[in-house]
C-alpha cells in the first residue's frame, strides 16, 4: 500500500518527464535494499526446493558458480578432469592449469577457461584439440563391470525423481545405437536401468542417477548382471528410437514432396497461362488478317499467325516437358526414402555397473 501511495503522489505532484523519472530514480534508490534481500532470498528458495531440471531452464546457480555452464560444457570439464588427472590442475569448476601434454598431444601449456574470462587463458571447447584428444582417450577405455555408490546427500540440488530410489540398489548398462542409412549416420545412447527389486527405471531417471557424485567400490559377491532384463529394455529404447527416426523421415518426406507439387503447380499455371494468352493471340491475328485489304498485309497476317502457333507449340511440348521432369524428380525422391528405409543398426554396450544410491 505504502509503494501504491508513493507512485500516486509521483502522478499528483510531478508535471514534467524529467520530474517522474527523477522521482521513480529516487523511489528505486530507496527500495533497492528491500529488492537485492527479494532476490537473494527468491534465489536460495529455488536453489533449495526446485529440482535440476527447473534450475537448468531457469539458468540458476549459486553463488559460488557466476559463471553459468550449460550441460555439455560441465560434462565437459568433468570428464577433462578424469581424464587429465596428472597433468592439469584445476582452479574450479570451469578452468584449470595444463601442466604437462597428455597422449602426446600438440597443445599448449597454461590455464584453460570454459568459458574464456581472461586474456591470457585458452579457450576450452568441444572441438578444441585438447578436448577432442580427451574424449577420443576416453571412448577407447574398455570399461570392465564395476559398482558405483552414488551420494545424494552430495549432490547440490533436488532431483525429484531419485529421491523414491534412495537406498535402492540396481543395474544399468549403456548402450550407443548406431543408424546408417543413404550416406547419413547418427548415434543415439540408450540407457536401460533396473533396481535389484525388479523395478525398471525410465531413461530420464537413469540419465539423472549418473550426475550424481559417486565414487567406485568393489562388486558384490553373486552380483550378476540381469542382461535379459537389460537387453529387453535396450530393445524397448531401439523400437522407440527407430520409431522417431521413421516419423522424422516421413515428415521430410511430405515437405518435399509438398514442395515438389507447389513447383509443378507454379509451372504448370505459368505455361497454361501463356498458352490462354497466344490463343487470344492468334485470334486477333487472324481476325486482323482478314479484315486487310492488301496482298502483302495478308502475307505478314499469315507470318504472324504460323510465329505464334509455333510459339504456341513450343509451350506445350514445355508443359510436357515440365510434367516429365516433374515425374523424374518425384522417382528420385522416392529412390532417396526407400534408401532411408535400408538401416544399418548397430548396437554397442558401452558399460554395465552396479549402481547403489545413498541418502
Amino acid at each position: 500500500m505504502d509503494f501504491e501511495k508513493r507512485i500516486a503522489d509521483i502522478y499528483q505532484t510531478c508535471r514534467k518527464r524529467e520530474e517522474i523519472q527523477a522521482a521513480f530514480d529516487q523511489l528505486q534508490l530507496e527500495l533497492s535494499f528491500e529488492i537485492n534481500e527479494a532476490m537473494t532470498r527468491t534465489r536460495r528458495q529455488l536453489l533449495e526446493n526446485f529440482d535440476d531440471e527447473v534450475r537448468e531452464k531457469l539458468r540458476v546457480r549459486d553463488e559460488a558458480s557466476r559463471e553459468y555452464l550449460n550441460r555439455f560444457e560441465s560434462l565437459l570439464m568433468q570428464l577433462s578432469q578424469h581424464e587429465l588427472h596428472g597433468h592439469a590442475e584445476f582452479l574450479d569448476d570451469s578452468s584449470f592449469r595444463l601442466l604437462s601434454r597428455p597422449f602426446n598431444a600438440d597443445v599448449p601449456l597454461g590455464i584453460y577457461e570454459l568459458p574464456r574470462r581472461s586474456g591470457e587463458a585458452h579457450l576450452y571447447r568441444l572441438n578444441h584439440p585438447l578436448a577432442e584428444a580427451v574424449i577420443a582417450r576416453a571412448k577407447q577405455r574398455p570399461l570392465q563391470v564395476g559398482e558405483i555408490i552414488f551420494d545424494y546427500g552430495e549432490h547440490d540440488g533436488k532431483i525429484s525423481l531419485l529421491e523414491p530410489m534412495i537406498g535402492k540398489t540396481g543395474w544399468l548398462t549403456l548402450s550407443r545405437l548406431t543408424v546408417e542409412s543413404f550416406e547419413e549416420s547418427e548415434d543415439h545412447l540408450l540407457f536401460a536401468a533396473v533396481s535389484d527389486d525388479g523395478q525398471a527405471l525410465d531413461d530420464e531417471t537413469a540419465q539423472r542417477l549418473l550426475t550424481l557424485p559417486g565414487r567406485n567400490a568393489a562388486v558384490s559377491e553373486g552380483g550378476t548382471s540381469p542382461d535379459d532384463i537389460l537387453d529387453g529394455i535396450t530393445r524397448q529404447r531401439q523400437v522407440v528410437y527407430l520409431r522417431g527416426i521413421s516419423e522424422r523421415n516421413a515428415r521430410f518426406f511430405e515437405d518435399e514432396v509438398e514442395k515438389l507439387d507447389g513447383w509443378a503447380e507454379d509451372i504448370k499455371l505459368g505455361l497454361e497461362r501463356d498458352i490462354k494468352e497466344i490463343d487470344r493471340q492468334i485470334k486477333e491475328a487472324r481476325r486482323a488478317a482478314t479484315l486487310t485489304a492488301t496482298l502483302e498485309e495478308k502475307i505478314a497476317g499469315q507470318k504472324l499467325i504460323k510465329a505464334l502457333d509455333s510459339l504456341r507449340n513450343q509451350k506445350r511440348r514445355s508443359l510436357f516437358d515440365a510434367q516429365d521432369d516433374i515425374d523424374r524428380q518425384r522417382q528420385e525422391l522416392i529412390e532417396q526414402v526407400e534408401a532411408k528405409l535400408t538401416q544399418n543398426k548397430v548396437m554397442v554396450r558401452l558399460f554395465t555397473v552396479h549402481w547403489r544410491l545413498n541418502a
